[in-house]
């Protein structure tokens, strides 16, 4: 009966946790002290969340649907990884930036703001759907109550 709840609840918080690491890349778009790689200061790498469902069939979501009990049948999304971007770090021309290298060219976070944002906006729009969906499965479960009354 709840499985809907489980199921929209692991997408809510599979979504919450993009837009958490989306609003760190944002905060860090212009860090050019990220991370200490042998000495050497390294610029801020952008990160991704890897969702995946939590069966990884149609066939073992059926299989678990007919075969077992439903309180075991929660299905859903799970975040598997949070991974760094390999595309190539900015170089931007600031000669008098404390991290200039010797050219006067300074690395810069491989972050696009204008991805970030469109990223963004698909995590909350996703995030507003699953509030839809969660708050018409408690609209149902209320009414399914009331006739039993």
């Amino acid at each position: 009966m709840f499985q809907s709840i489980g199921i929209t609840s692991s997408a809510l918080t599979a979504g919450r946790l993009r837009m958490d690491v989306i609003s760190s890349n944002m905060a860090n778009v212009d860090t050019t002290r990220g991370k200490l790689v042998d000495g050497v200061w390294q610029p801020y790498t952008r990160k991704m969340v890897v969702m995946q469902p939590k069966e990884s069939s149609f066939s073992a979501v059926l299989n678990n649907a007919m075969h077992s009990d439903v309180k075991n049948n929660l299905n859903g999304v799970k975040v598997t990884k949070i991974v760094e971007d390999d595309s190539p770090y900015r170089l931007v021309y600031d000669p008098e930036h404390p991290d200039a290298s010797g050219d006067g060219y300074v690395q810069m976070p491989n972050v696009d703001p204008l991805k970030e944002m469109v990223d963004l906006m698909s995590a909350t729009r996703s995030y507003e759907a699953n509030v839809t969906v969660f708050n018409a499965s408690k609209s149902m479960y209320m009414k399914a109550l009331e006739l039993g009354k």
